[in-house]
């Protein structure tokens, strides 16, 4: 890895030692590290806090037109880059603008520390997300035609209907990798 990335042993042995007590990786002396994945306890309850943090910032936003205005907006932008993302079949970028379209939801809702709690769990959301859509350009319109839907949602205000939308999106995005 470090003939790789042009650099000496030493700053890669200590990042895998860092990963390691995070929990990201496993190593394994003299044989090489395995990358763990995000346990299935973990993925529902990484589900049920997204669906919780979203919908608070929908529900904060609802009852301002210009909160609204100016989140629908930046959805809108970010969808953009989705749809070009897609068409490229650029699954890497896809996966990023998803967790943007994500985070700026919560971040609309005015809460620096539910935002922070969120970014906190991106790290985690990023590998199902990757995991979900890896080599399956297929699942990228039903991405964009469910982002689309929670876009009118929120500029219609409908605050309850944005929750059951967002926790099905989340589910179906990662169907083989939830109960």
């Amino acid at each position: 890895m470090a003939n790789e990335l042009g650099m000496s042993r030493t700053p890669v042995r200590e990042a895998f030692l860092r990963l390691q007590g995070e929990g990201w990786l496993r190593l394994y002396p003299k044989r090489g590290a395995f990358v763990v994945e995000v346990r299935p306890h973990e993925r529902e309850e990484i589900v049920r806090a997204r669906v919780l943090l979203e919908s608070d910032a929908v529900s904060r936003v609802s009852g301002d037109a210009r909160l609204r205005s100016e989140l629908v907006e930046r959805l809108q932008t970010i969808l953009g880059g989705q749809r070009d993302a897609a068409a490229r079949e650029d699954l890497h970028g896809f996966a990023v603008l998803d967790a943007d379209f994500h985070a700026a939801v919560v971040d609309a809702g005015g809460n620096r520390l539910l935002s922070d709690f969120f970014a906190s769990l991106s790290d985690r959301q990023r590998r199902m997300t990757a995991r979900s859509l890896w080599k399956r350009a297929d699942r990228l319109e039903g991405v964009l035609d469910d982002h689309t839907e929670l876009a009118r949602l929120i500029d219609g205000a409908h605050s309850d209907a944005f929750r059951i939308a967002l926790e099905s999106h989340i589910r179906r995005t990662h169907r083989e990798l939830l109960p």
